[in-house]
């Protein structure tokens, strides 16, 4: 079993909140994490998988609530029945002011991001991602890359070597817990189970669907996988599929709230110097299964397609969001493309409004070309621009300074040193 990082902070906040809420993707690790909690502090675990809990808390969820007494309660996929919204509300309104860590939520697609589900609950509920693996939870080391690169000491080291090969398995490994040791043979089998066992069924639930939705998901799931690491243009592929982009735009939100893609919107926080695009950039929540949907199974594979540069960009960013999820540092994730089409594929920005430019390169050498993106960034951001980083597969980590703006080539290789 893996360590997550997420748990001590878990239990921090059950310490402050009386709700908390647990979101992220189906077989990412929820139920494993929570299990292990309600062991540690002595909560009830119901699931909303038992078709019987779940038609108790769809026909009488103020009953159900009310039936577990002073208990502490863990409701494991919560986005079944969100009529439990109002129940749970009640109960944490007459809790006294002292009481915290009464309920954990946990779902497989994000209810609260919904106006009414938020207001439910205003300041009674912490709110938590969990992603499918990191290389630091695999690894078991002790790097965070977000407070690492905030804290911009990027003193002068030597990684181990990654092999264009191993950080092409490392990519189509992805994250889910339950894949992490299963064969070549059992990949594809776990992969292909979970789009018809979960992600068409959950689909369903979170979609009022009419009509044959099961064919235009099967359609447009390994299309989005394809387009990992670009804009998204909800017209182009609305035409590319032949369907309508208002239905394509629906689809793709409900894949958003089921952590199946990643929408990373567009830099914009200041337009004095030039025009930015507005359209938002598009990642697989797992580069695993992204690599099972478009047919690649092996690194050569992988290294010899057109998807080897999409696909390492967005193995990067989702792995800052998973790390983001327990850093120090809260940061907000951007990427940025400006008129002439110089783009930055990633910009932390922190608290203060001061931002980090991130590149993502899968050469093993940097020039001077390479900085293009982020010198147009600087430019565009002005003051809030703090420096820049190119992550690449060198080994070394290394300085510069070009037009009196401050680079670091960091190797990707650090994200897996358990040194």
């Amino acid at each position: 079993m893996y360590t997550r990082k997420l748990e001590p902070i878990l239990l921090q906040l059950l310490t402050e909140f009386r709700v908390l809420y647990l979101t992220g993707p189906r077989q990412a690790g929820k139920s494993t994490l929570v299990r292990s909690i309600a062991k540690q502090i002595n909560m009830d675990y119901l699931t909303l998988d038992n078709q019987a809990t779940l038609a108790a808390a769809q026909h009488d969820p103020h009953g159900l609530i009310q039936s577990m007494g002073n208990k502490k309660i863990i409701l494991d996929e919560f986005q079944y029945a969100p009529q439990l919204i109002f129940a749970i509300k009640e109960a944490s309104d007459a809790l006294p002011s002292h009481e915290k860590g009464k309920f954990i939520l946990t779902g497989s697609a994000d209810i609260f991001r919904s106006a009414i589900a938020q207001e439910a609950l205003p300041g009674h509920m912490a709110r938590l991602e969990l992603y499918p693996l990191s290389l630091s939870e695999i690894n078991n080391s002790p790097i965070n890359i977000i407070d690492y690169l905030i804290a911009g000491d990027f003193q002068y080291q030597q990684t181990p070597l990654m092999t264009r090969e191993e950080l092409a398995a490392i990519i189509l490994q992805g994250g889910y817990p339950e894949v992490q040791n299963k064969s070549s043979r059992a990949k594809p089998i776990w992969f292909h189970s979970y789009l018809e066992g979960r992600l068409w069924k959950d689909f369903a639930t979170l979609y009022t669907a009419r009509g044959d939705y099961h064919s235009k998901l099967q359609a447009l799931v390994p299309y989005l996988a394809g387009l990992s690491g670009n804009l998204l243009k909800y017209a182009n592929v609305a035409n590319d599929l032949s369907l309508d982009d208002k239905v394509i735009k629906s689809y793709i939100e409900i894949l958003d709230l089921m952590f199946i893609v990643k929408r990373i919107p567009a830099y914009l926080k200041n337009k004095a110097n030039r025009q930015a695009t507005t359209l938002p950039k598009l990642h697989m929540v797992d580069t695993g299964l992204a690599g099972y949907l478009i047919g690649l199974h092996t690194p050569e594979q992988l290294l010899t397609s057109h998807y080897y540069g999409g696909l390492l960009e967005n193995f990067l960013v989702l792995e800052c969001y998973k790390q983001a999820s327990w850093s120090i540092n809260a940061v907000e994730f951007y990427h940025f493309r400006d008129a002439r089409k110089k783009e930055v594929d990633l910009v932390l920005e922190q608290r203060n409004g001061q931002i980090i430019g991130v590149e993502i390169k899968a050469s093993a050498t940097i020039t001077s070309a390479d900085f293009n993106g982020l010198l147009s960034l600087a430019e565009f951001a002005g003051e809030r621009f703090i420096y820049g980083i190119i992550f690449y597969t060198g080994r070394d980590v290394l300085p510069f300074k070009i037009n009196e703006h401050q680079f670091h080539a960091i190797p990707i290789a650090l994200l897996s040193n358990a040194g």
